[in-house]
């Protein structure tokens, strides 16, 4: 059992290293924005620097404690997904259940680390920031340009308005967002030990 523990707390570990790596070479080696922009493949993939100084999509709170709510609130998810991976490995669950929630955990700690610290390691945090700590701006980088411009005037609200079609993100959010999406395709499979043993338990206590 502890063998099992330590290989997928290894996965997490490991999503976290690369993250962090990822984004402190784009911090020390590229500009922000346009100007350090560097093409991939074509047009539609590209290496762009931006910080995001909220939640995804660069949505924030917008008032003054707002960042520290939300850090605080990624530390206690942080809690609560390590003991829901501590908990599927100790029931035997899925793998592939299990990988995924591995795969969110070290997205989520990636991101928080970002949160917590690069106010002071990469002094990111917002100038109107009460402290840097708890403060810093997560780094991304990785942009699939599908489509970006201004939107006709004549749509309603958002008309004028620049929008880029697909956010830029980095190695924390793509293994959050690849975890869910296997877990929504894979959810029959991934939870059929969890129904099977409710229905049991439902039988045992109708026989009862």
């Amino acid at each position: 059992m502890k063998n099992q523990i330590l290989k997928y707390f290894l996965i997490t570990l490991l999503i976290i290293i690369i993250d962090q790596i990822v984004k402190v070479v784009v911090h020390y080696n590229m500009d922000m924005g346009t100007k350090g922009q560097i093409m991939i493949f074509g047009d539609w993939f590209k290496l762009h620097y931006l910080t995001n100084p909220g939640m995804a999509f660069g949505m924030k709170l917008n008032f003054e404690y707002g960042k520290l709510i939300l850090t605080v609130f990624r530390i206690g998810a942080m809690f609560a997904i390590g003991y829901y991976l501590y908990s599927l490995i100790k029931t035997k669950a899925n793998s592939g259940l299990i990988i995924c929630i591995a795969l969110i955990l070290g997205g989520a700690i990636g991101n928080l680390i970002d949160s917590v610290f690069y106010g002071i390691w990469f002094d990111n945090a917002p100038y109107d920031a009460p402290s840097p700590w708890f403060h810093g701006q997560v780094i991304d980088m990785f942009y699939i340009d599908i489509w970006e411009g201004y939107l006709p005037n004549w749509i309603p609200l958002l008309g004028g308005d620049y929008m880029a079609l697909w956010p830029v993100f980095n190695i924390a959010d793509a293994s959050i967002f690849v975890a869910i999406c296997f877990i929504i395709i894979f959810q029959k499979r991934y939870f059929k030990k969890e129904e099977e043993s409710a229905e049991a338990s439902k039988l045992e206590t109708e026989n009862a």
